[in-house]
């Protein structure tokens, strides 16, 4: 069904017309093995970027590495990244310094979709939680002084791109439950209070609005370095329902195809003006609306509780 709405009403935004040559561009897309990561460093190498593909399995990477070979005759570079696994993520941050001084686009797109509550990462966080939120957190502050070093050899902000979703409206409460952070008595209770399959929806839509107040604390922290949105990819069939039900798989393929997902993140990425994006929340496709944001996604207080517990678990990493 998404494949033929998008063949009878297709963007107004084409990346092959309206993203510029990108040569001498680094780049870098977490997830860029699958999905909508995939379709991403595929545009990025079409317009000359070097880019740097971060998965965590190796065989799935260099797969799809030579995939892209075949579909751009340009090659993109592997990089480990377990983003569930604060140790693994420092050394993944470690290796792509020590072969660039400078990054220009960080794509945070890798994510995790309503996971089972028995997952947890290796640091024992919800999955969700783990690998959408403190991951990405982590990974991006490490990769700060790249950033910086764009900026100053650019004059030009770099950029960071957090791909959250509309589904950060399902999460509970005040958009924070720091119960569910970590697997525990207290989780399992809350677990058992919701029921399974509210729960991993309710967390889910919490991880993205995590994506949400991460990238507003960026936009103000490193205001003038670099430029930060949280964006909604669109309803996309992807395999990020893997962990879903059979309805929920089944109703998942019923999305607009991969490359459509791509289409807002490299709209912010390569085509959107430093101003117009910096501290927003972008909708399919580039469009930059923040009243489809959910108010908690503005919370000033929200924002910094987040972002204490966040700098507090990666502190001894």
């Amino acid at each position: 069904m998404g494949s033929v709405l998008a063949r009878l009403s297709p963007p107004k935004f084409q990346p092959a017309r309206d993203i510029q040559d990108l040569s001498g561009k680094v780049v870098l897309v977490t997830g860029g093995n699958a999905g909508i990561g995939y379709e991403t460093v595929k545009q990025l190498l079409l317009k000359n970027a070097k880019v740097y593909l971060a998965a965590r399995s190796p065989g799935k990477a260099h797969d799809a590495i030579k995939r892209l070979e075949r579909e751009t005759t340009r090659t993109a570079i592997f990089l480990q990244l377990d983003l569930a696994d604060l140790p693994a993520v420092r050394k993944a941050a470690e290796a792509f310094l020590a072969q660039e001084s400078k990054l220009d686009i960080l794509i945070n797109n890798a994510g995790v979709m309503a996971a089972p509550p028995e997952q947890l990462t290796a640091q024992n966080y919800d999955l969700q939680f783990g690998t959408n939120v403190v991951g990405h957190f982590f990974f991006t502050e490490l990769l700060i002084p790249a950033l910086t070093k764009s900026h100053e050899e650019t004059k030009v902000p770099a950029r960071v791109v957090n791909v959250s979703s509309m589904g950060h409206r399902l999460a509970p409460g005040d958009g924070i439950e720091p119960a569910t952070f970590k697997g525990g008595p207290e989780r399992d209770a809350w677990f058992k209070k919701k029921g399974n399959l509210l729960g991993r929806w309710l967390l889910y839509g919490q991880s993205k609005l995590g994506n949400v107040l991460v990238s507003n604390y960026l936009a103000k922290t490193y205001s003038g370095v670099l430029v930060s949105c949280a964006l909604h990819p669109g309803f996309i069939s992807t395999d990020l329902t893997q962990h879903g039900s059979l309805l929920e798989r089944l109703t998942g393929r019923l999305g607009y195809p991969a490359p459509l997902g791509a289409y807002t993140q490299l709209w912010a990425a390569a085509v959107a003006t430093p101003t117009e994006i910096t501290g927003e929340w972008v909708m399919p496709y580039g469009k930059v609306q923040p009243s489809w944001l959910d108010k908690r996604g503005r919370s000033v207080a929200l924002e910094e509780k987040l972002i204490t517990y966040l700098q507090e678990q990666v502190a001894n990493f």
